[in-house]
């Protein structure tokens, strides 16, 4: 037996076995890794989904112009989802916003990558 519990194999059988059940203890134990992290991100999930960042109360979904946004009625927040901010940012729009956003196109665009 070796310093750590696990049988020496004295043979190459019993070494393919014994490389068989690390392999299979590896397996088992990433599937186990994989499980308990879906279940920790569902976990997550059902705790934020829907929640303001910033003062974690409730959001609703309001249509607003040609987007539905997620807005917060405690604090007056207004949330955004991925590819809504290109909408706005769309340079067919004019105004001192249109040009605001059209600032940070290239940032957000990195950033989704």
């Amino acid at each position: 037996m070796s310093e750590k519990g696990v049988p020496t194999p004295s043979t190459p059988e019993d070494e393919y076995f014994v490389r068989e059940n690390a392999e299979r203890m590896r397996r088992l134990t990433l599937e186990a890794k994989r499980a308990m992290a879906a279940e920790e991100q569902k976990r997550l999930r059902d705790l934020h989904y829907m929640h303001c960042p910033k003062c974690g109360m409730e959001m609703k979904e309001v249509h607003y112009g040609k987007l539905d946004v997620d807005a917060c009625f405690s604090c007056g927040g207004v949330f955004l989802d991925k590819g809504e901010i290109d909408i706005i940012a769309n340079p067919a729009q004019k105004g001192i916003m249109g040009a605001i956003l059209n600032l940070f196109k290239d940032e957000t665009q990195r950033s989704g990558k």
